[in-house]
């Protein structure tokens, strides 16, 4: 069981740095609301985060 959650801390935190490294503090600030709207339970905040990450993603294409 630590095994499992140590390799998720790292996936979590090697995506986290991607992000930041690919889309910069925009992306982070995406990825975070995301995430705390996703573990609150609020569709505002989560919305907010994947409307930035997408308009990040289409920016990038």
């Amino acid at each position: 069981m630590p095994l499992i959650a140590i390799v998720v801390a790292v996936l979590a935190i090697a995506f986290e740095q991607l992000v930041q490294w690919k889309y910069g503090p925009m992306g982070i600030i995406a990825f975070v609301a995301l995430s705390i709207g996703i573990k609150a339970k609020n569709t505002t905040i989560s919305g907010i985060g994947a409307v930035i990450l997408v308009m990040l993603l289409a920016q990038s294409n």
